[in-house]
């Protein structure tokens, strides 16, 4: 059964960028395969990893849900929607050598998606067995794992900026972690972009108004924005980084 890693954070906070560096790691050492699933509707945890996404899921779910409206059914004579959802979740999984990656997508349309979430929740119960781990890369309100289409997490981290009003933010999913009954078996805050990988009192004193418990700290790193605006994959860095160095140290203590 899979282990399954959720990380949260409220949008422009670097979350994306150290989740793909999380699944790097795994895979470095050797905790491959690894389904890393991008559930944020703003999805480019394919550009952190650097590979490229045609097919999403939130476009297979269009295409079922519309199909019999469709003026050519895409679905062929003679075969379910189920196996026919089988076949394309399939062809939405793109493929590396050591994790592979599921991007959820929005769903476009006005109709009911309640039977094709069903089917894609059965599909991703399967894939359980076929990987030690799964990274989901979640949007703040944790959508598809709050209302039970991804599986149920062992691990959740949060990640906040800087800022008191990002530390508030992740304090408000940690509550929404414990509304939704989620109960992971370890829930863990990361500050990333402190400068000179430091927390002022402040900061200090808000983590401990929110209950939270802090992980680690990532330093803010100008090679992190360098890599973002010439478009490479950030979790391509250097291993000698300070952000990269910073993530390891924080994961080695988590118990994956």
């Amino acid at each position: 059964m899979a282990h399954v890693i959720a990380v949260a954070g409220k949008g422009g906070v670097g979350k994306t960028t150290l989740c793909g560096m999380l699944i790097r790691y795994l895979c470095e050492q050797g905790k491959g395969p690894i389904l890393a699933v991008d559930a944020d509707a703003n999805s480019n945890l394919n550009e952190v990893l650097g590979v490229k996404v045609e097919t999403t899921l939130g476009d297979v779910r269009e295409e079922i849900a519309r199909a019999e409206m469709a003026s050519e059914n895409p679905i062929p004579a003679g075969m379910s929607k189920a196996d026919y959802a089988e076949l394309r979740f399939e062809d939405a999984i793109v493929e590396d050598d050591d994790f592979d990656l599921l991007v959820m997508g929005r769903t476009q349309g006005k109709g009911c998606y309640c039977y094709v979430n069903g089917l894609l929740q059965a599909q991703l119960a399967k894939y359980q067995n076929s990987y030690p781990y799964f990274v989901v890369d979640n949007e703040a309100g944790m959508e598809h794992i709050s209302r039970g289409v991804l599986p149920s997490m062992q691990t959740a981290i949060l990640v906040s900026d800087c800022s008191r009003r990002g530390i508030q933010a992740v304090g408000r999913i940690a509550e929404l972690i414990k509304e939704c009954d989620m109960r992971p078996k370890q829930v863990g805050l990361i500050v990333n972009r402190a400068p000179k990988g430091e927390l002022n009192d402040g900061i200090k004193e808000e983590i401990e108004i929110q209950g939270l418990h802090l992980l680690g700290v990532v330093p803010q790193d100008e090679t992190v924005y360098e890599y973002d605006c010439e478009g490479k994959p950030t979790s391509s860095l250097p291993d000698d980084n300070p952000v990269k160095q910073a993530l390891r140290e924080i994961v080695a203590k988590l118990e994956l």
